[in-house]
């Protein structure tokens, strides 16, 4: 049987600079310290107080956002102590925004000149704003059963919903990566006849064939990661958008945003299978229309706010925490 890869340089740089932010006492983790339970071990990376993987500012709105909107957090608890953890790495860098129109705004122009304004997120049941975390559709529409937020069904890491300047209303889904890395599993293949890869075929298949963003011919890469997660979130939006009429967000198009560390070569630059091309090129040829997707790099997405003083603390955090990891 072949041995999938676990191995990235990338995870173990990011992985040791958390380590000696922790030897350090450094102020990010305001005296964590490591030893916290992952898959049943104590481990180095985990930290013992979970909420201290937050920006002191969001520590404690962040638990109350995801208990009052009913979402599930990576891990099954509100907040993890993993170090690695990207969503504990989307909320450090987005959620600290959500409510500043001019700083989502700012973001926007460097996805879009087109997109010029982000429009309220009013889905949330508590604390409503400009970047919504965890979304998922009203409707069942990619046949995957009971949604909650967060587990068992296609789950959008943030959202921002914006207006156009020719009017229209724009989904803006953004899938979050860190140190992520993949084995070549074929999902599609998992159990035999009658597993969860036929389950997923089932789900899928039909919509993928009938999808105006897929190519259908590409079938075989979309169950494989991370296609597998790009697949599921681009028929997402556009389902959402088919369904209008009966979803609460009512929007007419889509622009699907990745943000990824250029530094994580295990991801972005893998001979990936039916190709072998790196991950972006991959992605690209399996869409109809590239122009809907936009890869970059988080701190080309915080840009903007470079320079403003009421951002200089966050960013100053994101930077010894996330940024030193070459």
């Amino acid at each position: 049987m072949h041995k999938e890869r676990t191995m990235s340089r990338f995870k173990e740089s990011a992985r040791s600079h958390a380590l000696r932010l922790l030897a350090a006492r450094h102020p990010v983790f305001e005296g964590a310290s490591g030893g916290g339970r992952f898959i049943g071990k104590p481990r180095p990376f985990v930290l013992t107080e979970p909420d201290k993987n937050l920006f002191a500012p969001i520590r404690h709105t962040v638990p109350r956002y995801f208990r009052e909107n009913g979402i599930s957090s990576w891990g099954g608890r509100f907040i993890t102590g993993h170090v690695l953890s990207s969503q504990v790495a989307c909320l450090n860098h987005l959620f600290p925004l959500r409510d500043d129109k001019e700083a989502v705004t700012a973001m926007l122009q460097v996805l879009s000149r087109d997109l010029v304004e982000p429009l309220l997120i009013t889905t949330d049941a508590f604390a409503p704003a400009y970047i919504q975390f965890e979304s998922v559709s009203d409707g069942d529409l990619l046949h995957e059963g009971p949604r909650t937020r967060g587990s068992q069904c296609t789950s959008i890491d943030a959202l921002i919903y914006a207006r156009h300047r020719d009017g229209s209303r724009w989904l803006v889904p953004i899938e979050w990566k860190y140190t992520e890395h993949y084995g070549n599993q074929d999902k599609s293949l998992e159990g035999g006849a009658g597993g969860k890869g036929e389950e997923r075929r089932s789900r899928y298949d039909q919509l993928i064939r009938e999808s105006a963003c897929l190519k259908a011919e590409g079938t075989r890469i979309f169950y494989i990661e991370p296609f597998y997660q790009l697949m599921r979130q681009t028929l997402w939006a556009e389902q959402v958008i088919a369904h209008s009429a009966r979803e609460r967000l009512k929007a007419d198009h889509f622009l699907h945003v990745h943000v990824v560390p250029s530094a994580n070569a295990d991801l972005l630059a893998k001979a990936y299978p039916h190709g072998g091309r790196d991950m972006e090129s991959t992605w690209r040829r399996a869409l109809k229309d590239p122009s809907r997707y936009l890869i970059l790099e988080p701190s080309a997405l915080l840009n903007p706010l470079r320079g403003v003083a009421r951002h200089a603390d966050h960013l100053d955090y994101l930077q010894a925490r996330y940024n030193d990891t070459r």
